[in-house]
């Protein structure tokens, strides 16, 4: 959809059932990506949680522009969750939409609750009550060699160095893809749905070692405290083979919502700060 670029757009942040908690609890207290009230637009026992926008920042133009620029990326990712847990946080079941989906008016946003009702109240459904939980497991950095090691008596002791030390790094490689392998295969059988997302780079992750699991899971709401100490309980003995657990959540189903507009940035405004 085309955009103008003057003028007032509306950023759209979610949809939920059409709930009084949304408009008199949980949008009080939230701006969204430009600082401004968000509110809702109402269709058919749906709603849209959006927000007025100028049009020189959110045009087409505009947007094409921010999108390459990480900065912009990461805190209008931090905004748009905001709004998002500031409306999950009611108990709402919310569907959130993409980063950056804006539409001309409230007209345009009608027409999109009218058009993908039927779906949207599916998936509302069948996520009430879950939320989703991220885990990440990464390999340990490898440890720095001894500062003063024993010099090799000759070219083959050199050698068998070399090889045993190339055999110890493969060696913790697989044990810490197969312990992340089994954390997965465990936190699944808890889960009523998965998410694989591919290894994230360490230059967003911030940690040194691989990253060898990134996954999301769709969990009962109740069901967190069970799901949080299986993954505590796997992280006790994940050290000892050479990886790290990273856990986050609860959030909104952002990687089950299967609206076409589900949120992608899992990395920019997910990301523990």
């Amino acid at each position: 959809m085309n955009h103008p670029d003057t003028g007032r757009l509306l950023y759209a942040y979610a949809v939920a059932r059409d709930t009084p908690a949304l408009g008199a609890v949980a949008l009080r207290t939230v701006t969204g990506v430009a600082g401004e009230p968000v509110r809702t637009v109402r269709h058919q026992g749906l709603t849209a949680l959006v927000g007025a926008v100028d049009a020189a920042d959110f045009g087409e133009r505009a947007l094409r522009a921010h999108l390459e620029e990480l900065s912009w990326l990461e805190s209008t990712a931090r905004a748009h969750q905001r709004v998002v847990d500031a409306a999950g946080a009611t108990g709402t079941c919310v569907l959130p939409l993409r980063l950056a989906t804006v539409y001309r008016d409230e007209a345009s946003v009608r027409a999109m609750l009218q058009e993908r009702s039927t779906h949207l109240a599916a998936t509302l459904r069948r996520l009430d009550g879950r939320v989703e939980w991220g885990v990440k497991v990464h390999a340990r950095a490898p440890e720095a060699a001894p500062s003063a090691p024993r010099a090799p008596t000759s070219g083959r002791d050199y050698l068998r160095r070399r090889i045993s030390a190339r055999r110890a790094h493969e060696e913790d490689a697989r044990r810490a893809e197969e312990t992340a392998h089994a954390i997965h295969t465990a936190l699944t059988a808890l889960a009523e749905e998965t998410r694989l997302y591919p290894p994230q780079h360490t230059g967003l992750s911030g940690r040194p070692g691989r990253n060898l699991l990134n996954a999301a899971y769709l969990v009962p709401r109740t069901a967190g405290d069970r799901f949080t100490a299986a993954v505590a309980r796997l992280t006790g003995s994940a050290p000892a083979d050479g990886a790290e657990v990273e856990l986050t959540g609860p959030w909104a189903p952002y990687s089950f919502a299967g609206t076409g507009d589900a949120v992608t940035t899992q990395d920019t405004a997910r990301e523990p700060s």
